[in-house]
Parts: C-alpha cells; sequence; structure tokens
C-alpha cells in the first residue's frame, strides 16, 4: 500500500509516516517510481506507534518497544527497558504536575490576598 492507503487505514497522516520513517520507526519498500510502499503489517506497528505516544511516550522513547511493535504490544512481556522508559516518563509527569500545582497555589493565595478572599479562584 502507499503512504496515503497507509495513513488512512492508521488514521494518521503521510506526514506523520515521512517523520516515524526519519525516526527508524517505519521501513517501507520504494516502488521502481520512487513511491513508499507499505506491507499490511505496517498498519499495526503504525498503530502501536501511536498508541506510545499518545500515552506520553516519545519518538525515542517509542524506538525501545521496536521489537514488539508488529505484534499484541498488550499481550508480550514488558521489557525491562521498557519498563524504565515509563517509569522515568512518569517521573517526569509527576515532577510537572507538582511544579504546576504549586504554582496554581500561588496564584490562588495571591488572589485571595488581593481580593479579601471575596473571590475564590474556581476548582
Amino acid at each position: 500500500m502507499r503512504i496515503g492507503e497507509l495513513a488512512r487505514a492508521a488514521g494518521t497522516t503521510p506526514r506523520a509516516l515521512r517523520h516515524y520513517e526519519r525516526a527508524g520507526l517505519l521501513s517501507p519498500e520504494r516502488a521502481h517510481n520512487g513511491y513508499r510502499v507499505y506491507d499490511g503489517q505496517a498498519v499495526v506497528r503504525v498503530r502501536n506507534i501511536r498508541r506510545l505516544l499518545d500515552v506520553g511516550l516519545t519518538l525515542e522513547d517509542v524506538r525501545v518497544f521496536a521489537p514488539c511493535l508488529d505484534g499484541d504490544m498488550a499481550a508480550a512481556p514488558p521489557s525491562g527497558r521498557g519498563l524504565e522508559v515509563v517509569l522515568e516518563r512518569l517521573a517526569v509527569l509527576e515532577e510537572r504536575i507538582a511544579a504546576q500545582s504549586a504554582v496554581r497555589d500561588r496564584l490562588a493565595a495571591a488572589l485571595r490576598e488581593a481580593t479579601g478572599g471575596r473571590v475564590r479562584p474556581v476548582a
């Protein structure tokens, strides 16, 4: 299948597919006219890449999961490095959430102080 067909089947864009190719996550064949040609398994691979990106991993993180991108990732046993990547990403998110919560709390306190408590932030 060609790039547009794969994009439609996988629910993404040709631009994203070219991005995954540059990242080394997709390796299409080339037709005699230079067009990219993907096999049917590429749909599964792209959907798995999208799932990993959707949960907050980066393309660099996704590379760790390359050996299992062509199959049922939910059924595959987790790898040690895969678990490390997920734990690292969770730690980063927890730090960001804590930082944003601290900013929210300071802003809410400033609002209460400035208005004598008459205006309360929306919780």
